[in-house]
């Protein structure tokens, strides 16, 4: 993938990482515009997203005690998510640890 691919889908990359309703309109506007770089970090941030939301659903049914074990993922969520975002300001198109290539 070129450099100026890379710098016209930046913007939308980063509003894929700025929360759920970023990433919702980063993919309506990748729509029109299909740019390969966006499209790439729409996926890594659907695939933080569904781990997120996975983790409260899994904080719901876990007893007290183990709530440890939901607070350790959502660590792990929020260092995926920073990941993200820097690599998508550094213009990188590298999968993110662990959940990156999973779905493609």
């Amino acid at each position: 993938m070129d450099q100026q691919t890379k710098e016209a889908g930046k913007t939308m990359a980063i509003i894929a990482y700025i929360t759920w309703i970023g990433l919702l309109i980063a993919f309506i506007m990748n729509n029109d515009k299909k740019n390969e770089f966006a499209a790439f970090h729409i996926g890594q941030s659907v695939r933080v997203a569904i781990l997120g939301f996975a983790n409260v659903i899994l904080g719901q049914f876990l007893p007290s005690g183990l709530g440890i074990i939901s607070t350790v993922i959502s660590l792990g969520v929020l260092v995926l998510w920073i990941l993200g975002l820097v690599n998508a300001i550094n213009l990188k198109e590298e999968p993110l640890p662990i959940i990156g290539t999973i779905g493609a």
